[in-house]
């Protein structure tokens, strides 16, 4: 039977324009409908010029050039004085509210006037392709007017792409030539690939810079011969010692560290909250467990026995954390320097801090025996370990006291203190037996188990580095870490069954490519990923659980790490991998992220504990551009972190020239190889042109370089033995030499064995391509 024939609809075409010549007025304004996105074949098709027509209407263009109506850029015309519905521009600063204000790189203001200033717009939604733009870098924007916009900005800007910044642009520091009064001096940069490249400063052009300092130059001038000559347009600080090192990250960065004048007298008017709207839970002995040099303490802990018959062996575990809500409400000063910052950034040797300190450190700061508004989860744990019930609260508190995590840990060991000796068996007890139900739970649902020791360095009291340690990971931290994961996990559920919008933590599953490379990368161990459609994370825990305790165990939680993906916030749930759980939002630590005081806001709004809770209006686009500016907040925190670590531990080795140090190889790329070394964790470079007399190429597959004429291979993972041959501290980049032979492989590119001279299967890893990250953050 045939298929009865279905009639065609066709679609309303679009309003045609007036065909034939234009005139001046109609020309002109289809050229500003586009937004410079036109040539002459546009406008001869939207008009319907044949030939001879469009030898007037060059003429007609050359006319509006020559009235200044109409400018030309690459073929493509324009209005002259609008602004191109394309544009590249600059991050020349915030705003008030924190948000981003661009202008746009090509405009001549003695033609045009003053330069539009855009609202620079990320996009909405809950995932951000690559990195966020801040001050100083230039963008590609897609532009729209604002409708009856009345002040100096007219136009928004989405992101299309983030352009490197400018390289006229250059933050370094200044050295002065002291052979001679006002000689000038010279500009050592802070970029590692930059690292040798000088640039000279002429005398005049150092403005106030002196000796020492941060200063954001411009260059002025290339050279054939000689430094570039550059002058300085901002002096941003001394860096006269170690201690202010930090300064270059935050000002490389765009790091807001300086608060408004708004924002810090919001905080010095804030007083202590009553008990107003509050349940009074002060008898409770909640504790709190932190670093023992935290200054702000913003979750409390507490565990009992549940006494309920239909829960034996169970505990009521409770976590109360710093109602910061309280303090700072939408939309006022401090919401916005906080939403500006994102979150806190943790340096050696400072904080830089979402919140005043007035609100941080005293207002919100848990502190022991005193008053403190809190938003309390009572979680119901049963004797298997899982959740069964939970409930937020709006409470004021007292915490019992104040533990560092060794502090507590010794004290459950046997090893009390005068603060430990009372508290143990009433309080720190049932902690820990709650903690061991937990675990048991935690267990069973298998979560990413990598072992990432991280470095922490401490300092001396003259800011230069004492020594780089690695904590050990206590059971202390892993109670914290639990209870905490608990909170968070009770809020997202109950935000959910409220159908209130919230701010997710969210962790995607590897990708397809990431997953294939890593199985290919396990072969050349003897251990195999299994072929599934959904790879868990109990795959990667069995894999691990082989290598522990051997020499490959590093290696290996490396390049699982490296496999993984990034974690971010998203006003979308799409789960989180690691944790392997289907719902999770950040709820512990509103006075140092921004995404855990939303969901406080949301909880407020949704239980009704409040009138400063999420405003109503909020929508879902709003929460997912919120989702992105975190996002983008905290991978700048995390870079900036690592490269003060790095630079500080350059600064440490700069007098260690031609010392030796074992290490391992912790990336290969064409150009050399990444060292990781044993005692400090510091990174260094291997250029591959200094590795031997040989030809190195570079083979993907195997994640080496391999002499073409001798066949010596150096693979990731090798142990090596290395001499620091430069330092450049500013850049917190070191130079190494290799020392080591690497094994011997048949010459040529006709693919190497896996083996060694003597059949023995060596270590080999995934590509590097710079130094290696310092853990992830859940």
């Amino acid at each position: 039977m045939r298929k009865p024939i279905k009639p065609k609809i066709r679609k309303p075409a679009a309003p045609r324009l007036p065909r034939g010549l234009p005139n001046k007025e109609d020309l002109t304004a289809f050229i500003a409908s586009h937004g410079g996105e036109v040539g002459k074949r546009e406008i001869s098709r939207a008009f319907g010029l044949d030939g001879s027509d469009r030898i007037a209407l060059k003429a007609m263009l050359r006319e509006l050039s020559d009235e200044g109506l109409v400018g030309r850029k690459r073929n493509k015309l324009h209005v002259a004085g609008a602004l191109p519905a394309v544009v590249m521009a600059e991050v020349v600063e915030r705003d008030e509210d924190g948000e981003l204000i661009a202008e746009p790189i090509d405009w001549d203001t003695e033609e045009h006037g003053e330069a539009p200033r855009i609202l620079v717009k990320l996009a909405r939604r809950g995932r951000l392709a690559g990195p966020a733009p801040t001050i100083g870098d230039r963008v590609l924007l897609k532009t729209d007017e604002i409708p009856e916009a009345d002040g100096r900005i007219r136009h928004t800007g989405r992101v299309l792409k983030l352009i490197e910044k400018a390289r006229s642009q250059v933050l370094g520091i200044y050295r002065a030539d002291k052979s001679r009064p006002d000689a000038g001096g010279r500009i050592i940069p802070v970029d590692k690939r930059n690292m040798g490249r000088e640039l000279a400063v002429p005398p005049g052009a150092e403005g106030e810079a002196e000796d020492g300092d941060l200063v954001a130059v411009e260059i002025t001038r290339h050279h054939a011969y000689g430094l570039p000559t550059a002058k300085v347009k901002d002096r941003l600080g001394s860096l006269a010692t170690e201690k202010a090192i930090s300064l270059i990250a935050i000002h490389a960065h765009g790091i807001p560290n300086v608060f408004r004048r708004e924002a810090l007298a919001e905080a010095e008017k804030a007083r202590p909250a009553t008990l107003r709207g509050r349940e009074d839970w002060r008898e409770l002995p909640l504790v709190t467990i932190d670093p023992p040099d935290a200054k702000d303490h913003d979750d409390a802990v507490h565990a009992a026995p549940d006494e309920d018959p239909a829960n034996t062996g169970g505990y009521i575990v409770t976590v109360a954390i710093a109602d910061v809500a309280h303090y700072v409400h939408p939309g006022s000063g401090l919401d916005k320097e906080a939403l500006a910052r994102g979150n806190s950034v943790y340096f050696p040797d400072r904080v830089v801090p979402m919140l005043p300190e007035r609100i941080s450190n005293d207002l919100c700061s848990l502190r022991p025996l005193e008053d403190r508004p809190a938003i309390a989860v009572r979680l119901v744990i049963g004797a298997n370990g899982r959740k069964k019930t939970h409930s937020f609260h709006r409470v004021m508190m007292r915490s019992a006291a104040k533990l560092a995590y060794a502090q507590a840990q010794a004290a459950i060991e046997g090893r009390t203190d005068d603060v430990t000796d009372l508290i143990v068996e009433p309080i720190l007890k049932p902690l820990y037996a709650a903690y061991a139900l937990v675990k048991k739970a935690r267990d069973t649902r298998s979560p990413l188990e990598l072992d990432l020791p991280e470095r922490k360095i401490l300092l001396k009291p003259d800011g230069t580095v004492d020594k780089v340690v690695v904590p050990e990971r206590l059971d202390a931290h892993r109670l914290i870490e639990e209870f905490m994961i608990l909170a968070n996990v009770a809020a997202a559920e109950t935000l959910e069954d409220k159908r209130i919008p919230l701010v997710y933590r969210v962790h995607d599953q590897p990708s397809l490519e990431k997953v294939s490379a890593l199985r290919e990368f396990l072969k050349t161990l003897d251990i195999a990923l299994p072929k599934t459609e959904t790879v868990r994370p109990a795959h990667f825990n069995d894999i691990l659980a082989r290598v522990d305790g051997t020499e490959l165990a590093p290696l290996v939680n490396q390049v699982i790490l490296r496999s993984q993906a990034q974690a971010e916030y998203a006003n979308e749930n799409y789960g989180h991998f690691g944790l392997h759980l289907r719902r999770y939002a950040h709820f512990t630590s509103p006075i140092r992220r921004y995404a855990d005081l939303i969901v406080h806001r949301a909880l407020i709004r949704a239980l009704d504990l409040g009138s400063d809770g999420l405003p109503e209006s909020t929508t879902p686009e709003q929460l997912a551009e919120i989702a992105a500016r975190i996002s983008a907040s905290e991978r700048r925190a995390m870079t900036a972190e690592r490269e003060t670590i790095d630079r500080l531990i350059a600064h440490h080795m700069a007098e260690q020239i031609g010392a030796t140090f074992k290490g391992r190889i912790a990336g290969v790329t064409k150009s050399g190889l990444f060292v990781a070394l044993d005692d400090t964790g510091a990174d260094g470079f291997i250029p591959a042109a200094t590795l031997g007399q040989d030809y190195y190429w570079y083979d993907e597959s195997r994640h080496a370089l391999i002499g073409e004429r001798t066949g010596e291979m150096h693979r990731l993972g090798d142990r090596v033995e290395v001499k620091l041959v430069e330092a450049a501290p500013v850049a917190g980049a070191l130079r190494f030499e290799l020392l080591s032979k690497g094994d011997y492989v048949k010459a040529g590119r006709g693919g190497p064995s896996r083996k060694g001279p003597r059949g023995i299967r060596r270590e080999t890893g995934s590509v590097r391509r710079g130094p290696p990250k310092v853990g992830k953050r859940r």
